[in-house]
């Protein structure tokens, strides 16, 4: 488990207190008037797109990039916020729908609400730091960095905010402690406790949350069925990065997601749910 959950390292996010998603000229649609299930017809792929656009924090890395991949077949106009862009344009096809524009978490609100600008609707934020020497990374990318961009999200009036995080952030209180991968993560500048003081500030913001804490993170492509579970529930399991960028667009168009904590894994035996069963089987907040 321990290793299986080394695998993992970014965040996501999404946002507003109404039940109210996605736009086109300006007029809204509700959440359930645009849901969506792989296969349906492609008039209702295109009642998607619309002037907004859902931007993606961390959209280089390898579950970032999953959900920039996913949100552009799901017919979303996506803004990609990456620290190189230059090399970010190496990483994706042309796309009319993709915007490619600098943004670091760590330099703060002003910058990152320049970034996310005003035709953004929803923030993915799937960012993650990489093991160095620097112990701080953890809380500069993984606390502050995901703090800077609520804030962002709050100066540019964005209505939904979606967070990658992982299961055992709150080990410590589930009587974790002891859990291996809970020590290990935590060995690189208390990981999971940088994490859950994020996970703190987005509830206490106002913005409509969807908080996703997947287990392992695997690079291989999706087995079993998604199992979630509400927080401080699993502390063993993995999950294909697929499967969690699934979730967290999902998590934009099922209004039962809202000001929601899920953890997911994915399990053979596990019986195959809608999203809408799954998100709704989750108390909210």
């Amino acid at each position: 488990m321990a290793t299986s959950l080394l695998l993992r390292h970014s965040s996501a996010v999404f946002f507003s207190q109404s039940s109210f998603f996605f736009t086109k000229n300006n007029s809204f649609r509700s959440f359930s008037s645009i849901k969506m299930e792989r296969g349906e017809a492609s008039e209702e792929k295109d009642a998607v797109k619309t002037t907004k656009k859902v931007f993606v924090a961390g959209a280089t890395g390898k579950t970032g990039k999953r959900i920039v991949e996913q949100l552009l077949s799901r017919g979303f106009a996506v803004k990609a916020g990456v620290r190189d862009v230059e090399k970010a344009k190496t990483s994706f096809k042309d796309d009319p729908s993709l915007q490619i524009v600098r943004a670091d978490v760590t330099e703060g609100p002003d910058k990152l609400a320049e970034a996310i600008g005003d035709d953004s609707q929803a923030v993915i934020c799937a960012t993650g730091f990489r093991p160095g020497f620097d112990i701080f990374t953890p809380w500069k990318v993984d606390n502050f960095g995901t703090v800077n961009l609520v804030d962002a999200c709050r100066k540019q009036g964005v209505e939904k905010f979606v967070l990658i995080s992982s299961i055992l952030v709150n080990g410590a209180a589930m009587g974790q402690i002891l859990n291996p991968a809970y020590i290990f993560l935590n060995l690189f500048g208390l990981t999971l406790v940088a994490k859950l003081q994020a996970e703190k500030y987005i509830r206490r913001s106002g913005i409509n949350y969807t908080i996703v804490r997947p287990g392992g993170l695997k690079n291989d492509p999706p087995t079993g069925n998604v199992v979630m579970e509400p927080e401080d529930t699993l502390y063993e399991g993995s999950i294909s990065r697929d499967l969690v960028a699934e979730v967290a667009v999902e998590a934009l168009l099922q209004e039962e997601s809202s000001f929601k904590v899920v953890e997911i894994v994915a399990r053979a035996e596990a019986p195959k749910r809608s999203y809408k069963d799954l998100f709704a089987s989750v108390k909210g907040h």
